[in-house]
């Protein structure tokens, strides 16, 4: 969405393909839409239960749930890319590069987080494999066979690209999953320093643009016992942030909070043992416990209008999650669930900017002593504060879409039709 406005503000024609849930979210923007299969909702808890809970999450997302609709996923992107000069993609459409190959089209990867290089100069901490964080601190010739293994293990999973390669005519050997999945012309690093820097065996042709930030606003949803009504839940909001000292923001980004199992209930235990105040953006949870004058629950609030005024954030370590505390300038608690938030999480301890904890372990009690730690000591704040400063001058939206105005080869002056 971020990258869409963006481009749209300087002239270009854009479209949105993707899954059918977004379509009013993205038309109420003024973008147009198009669907792309398969047509599972994100939001079905039992799916983000089943690709969050478990090591083979990421199996189960390539081979139970995108690879068996390739050839859908293919149809529909192949059709909305007719008179197309430009593609944009996330990394789970595994269908762009057959697409853009098919149509000689040129196209940018967008990636989120350092976890997707799998830089051996770089490592990064794997939540699929035994040990994965003692392994992120492996030498670079123990990352390499680490990579030849994977490769080896996951190959049978990538028939199905294979197979719809050869009956369109392509190159059927490639290794889509850690090497070919790249565009050949632009990838697109969207995340800062902070979380990783260019490494040499990063694919070439990638640009380091920083974050993209796309912060829904709007009212604010009230997440007590009877959901009042949302409009007033901008007031009452505001009226609990100003109304005492900074709060700790409890909040589990878009996907994990549908697997929360008992983290509002312990982060509210662990805010009550702290004698602070929480903020817990629960997301349509049930609410822990009665909503009190040190207690406010809500089901959405913007990240880039209550982070900022957190004296903490504790969050499962989403990229777009830990961009936006970044940007507010607090200490995280990150307790990842999944993906590449172990090492995101990782990142961010490293930077001495917060600590971690692992979500099988989650009692309100080490909850209440990792945030005591980051409370009292003040090195955790200075060095959010700096990180924030940095951030504060970088321009990723508009650094991201020179990049491709440069790989397009043109400017929204001179071509306005990019797709």
């Amino acid at each position: 969405m971020g990258l869409a406005l963006e481009l749209r503000a300087r002239g270009h024609d854009v479209l949105i393909v993707t899954s059918e849930f977004y379509r009013a979210k993205i038309e109420g923007a003024g973008l147009a839409f198009r669907p792309l299969r398969p047509h599972f909702s994100p939001d079905d808890p039992q799916i983000v239960a089943t690709v969050m809970r478990s090591r083979r999450g990421p199996e189960v997302l390539i081979r139970d749930l995108m690879l068996p609709h390739l050839r859908e996923m293919y149809s529909d992107l192949f059709e909305a890319t007719a008179g197309a000069d430009y593609l944009i993609s996330g990394e789970v459409v595994m269908a762009t590069p057959l697409v853009a190959e098919k149509r000689g089209l040129r196209w940018a990867a967008a990636i989120l987080a350092p976890f997707s290089f799998f830089s051996v100069h770089d490592p990064v901490v794997v939540p699929m494999l035994p040990f994965g964080g003692a392994l992120a601190r492996a030498p670079a010739s123990a990352q390499r066979l680490v990579l030849a293994v994977a490769k080896r293990l996951t190959a049978h999973w990538l028939e199905p690209i294979r197979a719809l390669r050869r009956e369109l005519g392509l190159r059927p050997h490639v290794q889509p999953l850690l090497g070919d999945r790249f565009s050949p012309t632009l990838n697109l690093a969207l995340f800062g320093p902070d979380l990783g820097t260019p490494q040499s065996d990063w694919p070439r042709n990638t640009r380091q643009t920083g974050f993209v930030f796309y912060d829904e606003i709007g009212a604010a949803t009230p997440a007590d016992a009877v959901r009042t009504d949302p409009a007033s839940g901008d007031r009452r909001l505001e009226a609990f942030l100003a109304a005492g000292e900074p709060p700790i923001v409890f909040t589990l980004g878009s996907a994990a909070v549908l697997a929360a199992g008992d983290f509002f209930e312990e982060a509210a235990r662990a805010a009550r043992q702290l004698g602070r105040r929480a903020l817990l953006v629960m997301g349509g949870n049930p609410v822990p416990t009665a909503p009190t004058d040190e207690l406010f629950a809500v089901d959405y609030a913007p990240y880039s209008q209550v982070f900022s005024r957190a004296a903490a954030v504790v969050h499962q370590g989403g990229a777009g999650t830990t961009g936006q505390a970044l940007r507010a300038g607090v200490p995280q608690l990150i307790v990842p669930y999944g993906f590449d938030q172990p090492d995101n999480a990782a990142r961010i301890v490293r930077a001495g900017i917060g600590l971690t904890l692992s979500r099988r372990r989650l009692r309100a009690g080490r909850i209440a002593a990792a945030l005591r730690n980051l409370l009292d000591n003040a090195s955790y704040a200075a060095r959010a504060r700096t990180a924030a400063e940095r951030l504060a001058a970088s321009r990723g939206a508009a650094l991201a879409c020179d990049a491709i105005e440069q790989d397009l080869g043109t400017t929204a002056a001179r071509d306005p039709r990019t797709a």
